[in-house]
């Protein structure tokens, strides 16, 4: 297990594609796989019934803000534990919601963690978070028969980076990534209290103020987010002890609106932070332009280069235009990015996720949108997306040839 890496969560994963006989299976009355001896290599070997405790989960494109989420119990067992020289072993699913939904074609994921428990992820076929889940656990063929198996030692190998943790928490995995050095001087210098995202962003921003975005603004915008997102979580889990210390008593409503508050706080912070850190990157590079502005229909474009009084000029060539749009996670709102600025044609939008499909990054050519990303998420597309993508550096050049 090493911190940082994939298997601080995981001692082992196993992955396949559901066949049609085993999407049945597992969303029937039956709910056993036979034929699972590659699963071996995960649970060992069944001396007697084994049963794990575990959380299943169904992803689809439409709904990874709140997914299906069932808990029960897997059972792993050898059907023929008392013959003496054969065995089969065999792994049973309770009914739950998530495998009533399983279909051919969708991706299964099969986690054993580090405290005992199970973690199965049902992936919708041809998703964008099917392809992330694969990305996420180092898998690339997962069409051959049988499962594909990675061990802790494997998983030794899979550093987790600011894109694969926000796949984790889709799944119900949050890494500890707080920073206690910096606790007591939020303390003093925020009230124990939030400030404003601008405010916060600024500090993150300043306990690594030896890096310069001139140089690398794919890689310093990503290690801005990191610093943000460790120091947030320090100072939130500060803030949510001593408010879960003072209790509730029996207001159940009031405790609902506190974890409520909690979780929309957590979702909205990292949108508003990319979009602050991005802005730094801008003028550092004196990238003339307007954040928020008002165009037609009273749509807010992120940003617009060379600013909003050129882009309400009707004389002004819109060639010499540019928009970007920003969210940390596409999903099917990358949609709203296109009736922002009506008199730019082509469109740009930034993100921080990772291993979109290819049906929705064709559509997005289609639609005349191209993606911006962090160097370090390129990696995660197709050889056939990445001559489409922009890193954030390219996108720079971009804007300061067209000003």
């Amino acid at each position: 297990m090493k911190k940082g890496y994939l298997s601080e969560f995981f001692s082992g994963v196993a992955i396949k594609t559901l066949s049609a006989v085993e999407a049945d299976l597992v969303s029937s009355n039956q709910h056993e796989l036979n034929g699972v001896e590659a699963l071996k290599k995960l649970f060992g070997t069944a001396s007697e019934k084994r049963k794990y405790y575990s959380r299943f989960i169904y992803l689809t494109d439409e709904d990874t803000d709140a997914p299906v989420i069932s808990e029960g119990l897997l059972t792993w067992y050898d059907a023929r534990a008392a013959h003496p020289t054969r065995s089969e072993h065999r792994l049973y699913f309770p009914t739950t919601e998530v495998s009533t939904r399983a279909s051919p074609g969708d991706l299964m994921v099969i986690g054993l963690k580090q405290d005992g428990s199970v973690l199965v992820v049902v992936a919708e076929a041809g998703s964008t978070v099917a392809n992330q889940i694969k990305w996420l656990f180092g898998f690339a063929d997962t069409e051959r028969p049988g499962f594909s198996i990675k061990a802790e030692t494997e998983s030794d190998h899979i550093k987790l980076e600011f894109a694969s943790r926000l796949i984790l928490e889709q799944i119900g995995v949050v890494q500890d990534e707080e920073t206690d050095d910096f606790l007591d001087i939020m303390l003093e210098q925020f009230g124990g209290k939030f400030p404003t995202t601008r405010v916060f962003s600024t500090f993150a921003r300043s306990t690594v103020s030896q890096l310069d975005p001139r140089d690398d603004p794919d890689g310093v915008l990503m290690a801005w987010m990191v610093r943000e997102e460790q120091l947030f979580r320090t100072l939130e889990r500060h803030i949510v002890a001593d408010r879960l210390t003072e209790g509730f008593e029996n207001d159940v409503d009031g405790f609902l609106a506190f974890s409520l508050s909690v979780q929309n706080r957590r979702k909205s912070r990292v949108g508003h932070a990319l979009e602050n850190h991005l802005e730094e990157v801008f003028i550092r590079h004196d990238i003339r332009h307007d954040r928020t502005k008002i165009t037609e229909n009273k749509s807010k474009p992120d940003f617009v280069f060379p600013g909003i009084e050129q882009y309400l000029n009707p004389h002004f060539d819109t060639r010499r235009l540019t928009m970007l749009g920003v969210k940390s996670t596409c999903k099917d709102r990358w949609r709203q990015v296109l009736a922002e600025a009506d008199r730019i044609e082509d469109k740009h939008l930034l993100t921080l996720e990772p291993s979109i499909s290819v049906a929705q990054t064709s559509e997005m050519r289609d639609k005349r949108l191209t993606l911006v990303l962090p160097e370090a998420v390129h990696t995660s597309y197709t050889t056939h997306q990445r001559p489409w993508l922009l890193s954030l550096h390219d996108f720079i050049q971009l804007v300061r040839e067209r000003q």
